[in-house]
């Protein structure tokens, strides 16, 4: 990886809410709980021992020297002269070892450091000056927010912080270049690694926020691999039964969802994309309300036999299960949805346009168009997403009310299956 150049000197001097970071008042590096150390003043490693609960450190060969080299890159991270070459180091270790996230959250400063860094770099978004150094410096602190979203112990608290929040300036950029590509496509593995483990409770928190139409936009205008990665979210989603009720709540929400995959297929995607798309059909015609509606909208390709003929083993059974659902009769009529006093004929092209408009742009939907816009009053750092969003918690979509939620290519690899 490219050498890259070192911060800001303004960057120590960003300041993040503590509400939203851990609390921690110690300036040594806290050992995980899980981790019995007997002089924790001296961080010898040698004294580290496993202990018995589920995210215990497995013992190897080279284990004490890795524990070493982990602890003392933690701890550079929060020196801006070796922050750099700690955050490369320990992005690469974020595959084999797996307690890494432990580390890294349960360590005084870290993660504060770590959103210092995402905060620094929305300054480079717009106007466009984000290069292909500082794209990876932020990547590498992605990486490791996807590691502790990927942890079992650490994923509670990282939602609880709404950290994820900080992601989405980066998903809703719409820059092609290579530097803001990478980005866009690590931010979504950090979503991907929070939906990849059947959570209720990340999929309410997700369905909370603007996730649904930031991935909608990168499923229509991204590269393959981010929208694959997009696909995969909304899938996720779906799978979950609140998911999918949500999204087949209003017409507006479920042809901005249809219109989008349609839009895909017709586009000649790659094997793993469609894979994706014909799960994501698949699930949304368990809705009855809108399996009638659906069958009336599919893409033909979807019902060409050589098309079918020639998928996968895995996308082939999805495709059975799909026609089996869209032969099964529904109780809904395809011709028109009623929401809310609203009609839509799922013919009229200019009605799934307006209806893909109003998800993009969710500040222009009234809530007798069928959606209910809250502000909770809750103050996070949405960043460059949106003017009228800086600073704004903004639930779309949601009558529930607030929630209190106590380098590249490798992450697309864990969606292509």
């Amino acid at each position: 990886m490219s050498e890259l150049p070192q911060t800001s000197p303004s960057l120590r001097d960003q300041h993040v809410p503590q509400d939203q970071v851990p609390n921690n008042n110690n300036q040594q590096l806290q050992i995980p709980q899980n981790v019995n150390v007997q002089n924790q003043d001296s961080l010898n490693t040698s004294q580290i021992s496993s202990t018995t609960t589920s995210s215990t450190i497995t013992p190897n060969t080279n284990h004490n020297e890795d524990v070493s080299r982990i602890i003392e890159w933690v701890n550079q991270i929060k020196d801006e002269k070796t922050r750099e070459n700690a955050l490369g180091e320990l992005s690469r270790k974020r595959e084999s070892f797996n307690d890494l996230a432990l580390y890294i959250w349960y360590s005084t400063g870290t993660v504060s450091t770590l959103l210092q860094e995402i905060i620094y770099t929305y300054q480079l978004l717009a106007p466009p000056k984000l290069n292909i150094l500082t794209s990876n410096r932020a990547c590498n602190v992605l990486a490791l927010f996807q590691c502790v979203a990927a942890h079992q112990e650490t994923r509670p608290a990282f939602l609880a912080a709404q950290i994820p929040i900080f992601l989405y300036p980066f998903l809703n950029t719409v820059n092609k270049t290579r530097p803001f590509e990478y980005l866009r496509l690590t931010a979504l593995g950090v979503i991907g690694a929070l939906v990849k483990v059947d959570n209720p409770d990340v999929i309410a928190f997700l369905l909370s926020t603007e996730i649904i139409p930031l991935c909608l936009r990168i499923m229509e205008r991204g590269s393959e691999l981010s929208r694959t990665v997009a696909t995969f979210i909304v899938q996720r989603i779906l799978l979950d039964e609140n998911g999918l009720k949500y999204i087949c709540g209003t017409a507006e929400r479920f042809y901005a969802i249809s219109s989008v995959l349609a839009n895909m297929m017709n586009s000649n995607p790659s094997q793993r994309l469609i894979r994706h798309i014909i799960r994501a059909y698949a699930r949304l015609a368990d809705n009855q309300l809108v399996r009638s509606i659906l069958k009336e909208n599919i893409p033909p390709i979807m019902k060409d036999e050589t098309f079918i003929n020639n998928l996968d083993d895995s996308s082939k059974k999805w495709m059975i299960n799909l026609n089996k659902s869209l032969t099964e009769k529904s109780p809904i009529s395809p011709q028109i949805i009623t929401n809310n006093n609203i009609n839509v004929n799922p013919g009229n092209n200019l009605n799934m346009n307006m209806n893909m408009n109003m998800m993009m742009n969710p500040m222009n939907i009234q809530s007798q168009q069928g959606f209910m816009m809250q502000q909770p009053g809750n103050d996070f750092p949405y960043g460059m997403y949106n003017d009228s969003y800086m600073n704004k918690n903004i639930y779309m979509g949601n009558q529930q009310g607030n929630k209190n939620y106590g380098n590249m290519n490798p992450f697309y690899n864990n969606y292509k299956n």
